[in-house]
């Protein structure tokens, strides 16, 4: 192959890889966005764990309705973040009355252990589909008494190959509890009041009540994620 034959096919590469950039970079077409709306300011910023990546946040509770009726829309939302930003989740347990401490606690463990992103969407349908951790009860529609417990979760957890006395060991260790801890800290910094919410870098708060309607998050996340570029 000639050298002005290599010379174009390098032009070529780099005009495209040029493109790539140029597309993730351009800003969110739709509606007009405004602060204090549609996303709110997190005054201070709180820190992200995604290093030079925009994080995106999802707040959340496995026992959470409206969490799980969106989490399809997540997932999709997750595939639709362009190159320089980054996917994460922090558990809620502001709701104990639903279970959701021990929900926080098992994600938390889940993540220590590594298998939360696997076994992520399959918790949903445990609590909400085949029910081994449902927190209600659907012949009364009312909820259980007891609630699903961690030890309940660890035998979940173990068809991903951790064994439920070391779940349960992980999940009441000192780095879960600490964890635990700086996840409600977090969420109370953001003012964060309902799930599912959205935190991106850890600036800016939106729901889908406040972004007009699911079908509206994902470009308005998308538009901060962009906004977030420039000022980079």
């Amino acid at each position: 192959m000639s050298v002005h034959r290599l010379a174009f096919i390098a032009t070529a590469l780099f005009i495209g890889s040029l493109s790539s950039f140029a597309a993730h970079a351009q800003p969110v077409a739709g509606d007009n966005w405004e602060a204090g709306k549609n996303y709110f300011l997190i005054d201070p910023p709180q820190p992200t764990t995604t290093g030079d990546k925009i994080e995106v946040t999802e707040v959340f509770s496995y026992g959470c309705p409206a969490c799980n009726f969106v989490h399809p829309s997540i997932d999709k939302l997750a595939k639709a973040l362009p190159p320089n930003a980054a996917m994460n989740y922090v558990p809620a347990a502001f709701n104990p009355a639903e279970d959701w401490p021990m929900f926080q606690r098992a994600y938390l463990t889940a993540k220590a252990l590594g298998i939360a992103e696997k076994s992520h969407d399959a918790m949903f349908d445990a609590v909400w589909k085949s029910g081994e951790l449902a927190t209600m009860d659907k012949a009364t529609n009312r909820l259980k008494s007891p609630m699903p417990s961690l030890e309940d979760a660890a035998k979940f957890y173990a068809q991903y190959g951790v064994k439920p006395a070391d779940f349960v060991a992980t999940a009441n260790s000192f780095t879960i509890n600490t964890r635990m801890k700086q996840a409600d800290a977090y969420v109370k910094a953001c003012g964060v009041e309902s799930t599912p919410s959205i935190i991106v870098n850890g600036k800016y708060r939106l729901t889908p009540q406040t972004a007009g309607s699911w079908d509206k998050v994902e470009p308005l996340v998308l538009f901060l994620i962009h906004k977030e570029s420039v000022a980079k």
